[in-house]
């Protein structure tokens, strides 16, 4: 082996300008690390060449070899090798290298160890660790420490005595290094550590934690950052470890860290690591941290630091500020509302009302990114938040009404019904900020009137796109108009959130809009062929947004002179290589299929093409070396070359035995591992097969001669490693099996579907065929799958076809019997996606859960609607799995909880018809005492479930003798104008008169109902409500006929817009109605 050749391969790995890199690697893996004598020489240059770096690239490409070519070497040379590597690591004074070199050592010890050689090695440690010397004391824990991480469980035998050796070195009095490698060392036997097998060690464990404590504090106090920060990751990965190791001790820990993290004498970097500690406890170990009510003097802590950030548009940068919006944030969906939401709104009013500006920022900028976490929980506290936040829009500190403004968006997006009914406050405020700042715009390209113009823009697109049509009509005229102006401001993002916003009013507007849509398109034509820079191309794919929103709301007519240009610029953008601007393309697609449906088909080909080649493309991992000040990234979102990328969980770090390792001399003590992100590639994958699902549901038959290679596309992507593709996939395929039930349907191919089981109809073999796929793909994944949002969507889906399209998906009895397994252990908290982790000696029932956590819960509920639906009559069997935790839920604590379970009992009622009539007795006694329930919307769903419980059963003794309690409850459901109470109440009422009139008083109970008409909320009571009004006047019943001057307006008002306030039937018996006393 020319040595000179592969030392000279080696500098120029190192030096770029001594030759090209690429074909020096090549050189290296063909012609020498394919021999065993290479090995041998990288470790020569570790022992005895003086180039440091050198040195550190030789030990980083000899370890991968080991496994491949240690063994081929002779026992003479390989003892020899081992013998001189062991004491030039002891000797070796650079830390980078004796590092690497204990790596190296590890790595043949895990093979000769486990074939009985080295058998002197561990006295060899013993020694080393126990040396007169500080330096050799942490060389040899730091040796130990590399073979506990490659061999952990192979020293198992040894934890005795290692706990013995630990308990001394993690106190050393002399070397804070020795205590930190010990530190590390101990973390790694953590790991391999069966709480249940070896008692012994856990024990020992417990008894050693408050000395690791010790180590990070001391790290911290001599402002030894590098090992501050591998101390705290210790702590981050004792997180995934058995609890019992932590158990006595993990209050004080938590507590510490919270101290650490409002503690401003600290280092920025050492505070934000502590606040990451925290995010991750909340994440690991949220029962624990929920348990102990930890929740509250958390979110107090954070608040304080909240106010420590001086730029609130600076979201680059990781300070304890930002991070402590990310905890809250993170408190807010993993703990439940009292201990975060409700804390923080007590602290609101004094944060707002304070004199510094930011406590006043940051009180109202907390309460924005708590609020995705449980929107329920504060939609109940508007009365409390809007005047604060009503207050703050008009503060006299800038950053306080941007951080207003940032709120108000963010209120809008997760609470669109709520935030909106105050329109009339909050739209003249929005304008208010918007116009002053652009009159005080004196052209600068940064700075709080930018910052100010573009923060009322979004929010004034947020609350818009949450109205009602009849709310947003009365903005029209003078916001059309001034966004239209802000399309020719010279920010880009002015102009793209003007486009956004408009797209949002014309949505929201509908019809109303034509007037403005020709300048609109005007004003953004020229924009959607900008290509020079990314500012240009964000700015097109906004725009291309903003008209796909028009397209819909003007329809197809006055859309037609702008499709084909549309159409073909969007398939230039395919190719300019801009996420963004590729995924406004496809929802454009999806948008123009909705609006154009099968008349779409001239430009079907193309775009099932680009969809295709979007899914079909090869993903190459893209890593992100962040470093370790950005670990407390985990989860969150990074701006990648203008793009945000999610960053994903740590990867194993193992190297290929034929691969050249990268030399990252900053990052080689690092015990992290690389962060890996979800790539834009994965990210437009999601979109393009979500708007799969759009064409195919809106074209039907014209997309027909595609579908079924869109399946074998689509099949093998649930088990994409990104959940939101997974995701996608699953929810199209089920959108695919109703799109093409539809067809056969409405083609006369396939007969309606009729409730029972075993089935009454068949399927048509192609859907029979699709259904058994889609229910394979969706029984693989279902009952394992971890991530909550996958399996809330496959719930939904599921549901929702069941619901339309009957039994066929459940026909095959194995699929029925998992999805009933599944259902089951959802509903009972014992799905993998509902597990904390290593937390299964809690009893998870008896928890409060987030409202995230009802997602879950409540998707489920959904499918058991869905299976009553389909299974109609034949449900009651089911019923007797599910009975039992539907009940329960039905009279929790929990007020979803008890809203979630007589929603479903209503719609089990209505599928299961009159053979409910046996469940009537038991059911009606939990309905009607949850008529009087504290929390609104469960009254509500109490309400429609009795109405359709008298409406089903033949259970008559049962149905009298609760008519007169109905009626009673019903009285003060009247006047509840929340939760749909007044709606629910009134379609009740109604179908008791139906069932029978004689039973209730109609002379008090009709002026009542009256008085309550039309109904604004839930159109669907109207069909009880106008059915009960039309019999009584064909009944010609006095109560009725005597209200006809005070139901003559209210009848217009239903037959009025909008059209959906009516079914068609009511409608035409509605109008013969009107027609009839018209005539009298």
């Amino acid at each position: 082996m020319n040595q000179q050749r592969f030392l000279q391969q080696l500098q120029i790995v190192l030096d770029p300008k001594k030759g090209d890199v690429k074909v020096a690697t090549k050189i290296l893996q063909d012609e020498y690390y394919k021999q065993p004598e290479a090995l041998l020489f990288l470790m020569q240059i570790i022992i005895s060449h003086d180039s440091t770096e050198l040195k550190q690239l030789a030990a980083t490409q000899a370890r991968p070899l080991v496994a491949k070519q240690w063994t081929k070497l002779p026992h003479d040379q390989r003892k020899s090798a081992r013998s001189q590597l062991f004491q030039a690591t002891m000797a070796e004074q650079h830390s980078l290298v004796r590092h690497s070199s204990a790596r190296l050592v590890s790595a043949i010890a895990k093979v000769d160890l486990e074939d009985g050689d080295w058998a002197e090695l561990p006295g060899m440690l013993q020694q080393a660790a126990t040396s007169s010397s500080a330096d050799e004391r942490a060389v040899g824990i730091y040796l130990l420490y590399s073979l506990l991480e490659t061999m952990g469980e192979g020293f198992s035998d040894k934890f005795k005595a290692l706990f013995e050796l630990f308990s001394t070195t993690i106190r050393d009095p002399e070397s804070l290094e020795v205590r930190v490698n010990t530190l590390l060392a101990v973390s790694k036997m953590a790991i391999v550590i069966d709480a249940e097998e070896d008692q012994a060690s856990v024990k020992a464990f417990q008894d050693l934690f408050p000395a690791m404590v010790q180590v990070l504090q001391d790290t911290i106090s001599n402002g030894k950052e590098e090992q501050t920060m591998l101390s705290f990751e210790v702590f981050n990965t004792l997180l995934t470890t058995e609890y019992q190791l932590m158990q006595k001790h993990f209050r004080h820990l938590v507590e510490l860290m919270n101290q650490i993290a409002t503690d401003k004498q600290f280092s920025d970097e050492t505070r934000t690591q502590a606040i990451s500690f925290l995010m991750q406890c909340v994440i690991y170990r949220r029962l624990r941290v929920q348990g102990m009510k930890m929740g509250e003097p958390l979110t107090k802590s954070m608040l304080a630091v909240v106010a420590e950030i001086v730029d609130i548009n600076d979201d680059d940068d990781i300070t304890p500020g930002r991070s402590a919006l990310g905890l809250i944030d993170s408190m807010a969906q993993n703990l439940p509302a009292q201990q975060v939401i409700a804390p923080l709104l007590d602290l609101l009013p004094q944060y707002a009302g304070s004199n510094d500006a930011a406590h006043r920022r940051a009180g109202i900028l907390a309460l924005g990114y708590a609020v995705e976490g449980a929107p329920d929980f504060i939609s109940t506290q508007l009365a409390r938040i809007l005047p604060i936040l009503l207050r703050l829009l008009e503060d006299s500190d800038v950053s306080v009404r941007q951080a207003a403004l940032q709120t108000t968006a963010r209120l809008a997006d997760d609470l669109p019904t709520d935030v909106t009914k105050e329109h009339e406050k909050l739209m003249p405020l929005l304008a208010q900020n918007l116009n002053a700042a652009m009159q005080q715009f004196k052209g600068e390209d940064e700075g709080p009137t930018i910052d100010i113009m573009r923060s009322s823009v979004s929010a004034i697109d947020s609350v818009v796109d949450g109205m009602e049509a009849h709310d947003a009509v009365q903005y029209l005229e003078k916001l059309a108009p001034l966004l239209q102006k802000l399309l020719q401001h010279p920010d880009f993002k002015i102009k793209g959130l003007a486009a956004g916003a408009l797209g949002s009013l014309a949505s929201t507007v509908e019809q109303p809009f034509k007037p403005y849509l020709r300048g609109s398109m005007q004003a953004m034509q020229g924009f959607i062929t900008k290509k020079e820079n990314e500012e240009e191309l964000d700015l097109r794919a906004s725009c291309t947004d903003a008209m796909g929103e028009m397209a819909v709301a003007v329809g197809r007519d006055d859309f037609q002179p702008y499709v084909q240009p549309l159409m073909q610029a969007s398939e230039e953008a395919l190719k300019l290589d801009h996420s963004r601007l590729k995924e406004s393309t496809y929802i454009l697609w999806g948008s123009l299929a909705k609006v154009y449906e099968e008349d779409f088909s001239p430009f079907l080909a193309g775009v099932v093409n680009g969809l295709f080649e979007c899914i079909e493309q090869e993903e190459g991992d893209l890593e992100v070396q962040l470093g370790d000040s950005a670990k407390d990234l985990l989860g969150k979102e990074v701006t990648i070359a203008g793009r945000k990328v999610k960053v994903a969980d740590a990867v194993d770090d193992d190297i290929g035995e034929d691969e050249i390792e990268d030399v990252e001399f900053d990052d080689e003590d690092s015990d992290w591992g690389d962060l890996t992100t979800v790539t834009p590639l994965a990210l437009e994958k999601e979109i393009a097969i979500e708007v799969i699902g759009d064409v195919v549901g809106n074209t039907k038959t014209a997309y027909m001669p595609y579908f079924e290679k869109t399946i074998s596309k689509l099949l093998p992507l649930v088990e994409h490693s990104y959940e939101n593709v997974r995701k996608a996939a699953f929810s199209t395929l089920h959108r695919a099996y109703a799109a093409l039930y539809e067809v056969q349907e409405e083609s006369g191919a396939q007969q309606k579907w009729q409730s029972g089981y075993p089935l009454k109809v068949e399927p048509v073999p192609e859907l029979e065929k699709l259904g058994d796929l889609v229910m394979t793909a969706t029984l693989t994944s279902w009952p394992d799958e971890e991530d909550t949002a996958v399996v809330s969507t496959i719930a939904q889906s599921l549901s929702e076809n069941l619901k339309m399209t009957g039994p066929f998906l459940i026909a095959n009895q194995d699929h029925l019997r998992q999805v009933v397994q599944t259902v089951g252990s959802l509903i009972t908290k014992k799905h993998p996606c509902q597990a904390d982790f290593a937390e299964e000696e809690l009893d998870l029932e008896d928890m409060d859960s987030t409202e995230l956590e009802w997602l879950v819960i409540d998707s489920a509920m959904d499918v058991i609607s869905g299976l009553a639906a389909a299974l109609g009559p034949n449900f009651g069997e089911l019923w007797k799995i599910f009975e039992k935790p539907v009940l329960r839920y039905a009279s929790g604590a929990e007020s979803l909880g008890r809203a979630s379970a007589c929603g479903v009992l209503s719609e089990i009622i209505v599928g299961m018809g009159d053979a409910v009539t046996p469940l009537t007795e038991k059911l009606m006694t939990i309905l009607l005492k949850r008529m009087s329930d504290e929390d609104d919307q469960t009254k509500s769903n109490a309400a429609y479930a009795v109405g359709r419980l008298v409406e089903a059963s033949q259970d008559s003794a049962t149905l009298q003798k609760s008519y007169p309690t109905i009626l009673s409850k019903l009285e003060n459901l009247l006047t509840i104008s929340n939760a749909r109470c007044k709606d629910n109440a009134a379609g009740c009422v109604s179908r008791l008169i139906l069932k029978n009139k004689s039973a209730v008083p109609l002379g008090d109970v009709l002026p009542a109902l009256v008085n309550i008409l039309p109904l604004q909320d839930d159109y669907q009571e109207n069909e009880p409500v106008w059915k009960m009004i039309i019999t009584l006047y064909r009944e010609q019943d006095k109560h009725i006929t005597g209200m006809t001057q005070k139901l003559a307006p209210i009848m217009m008002s239903a037959l009025g817009e909008p059209e959906e306030q009516l079914t068609d039937e009511v409608r035409l018996e509605l109008n013969q109605l009107v027609d009839h006393l018209k005539n009298m």
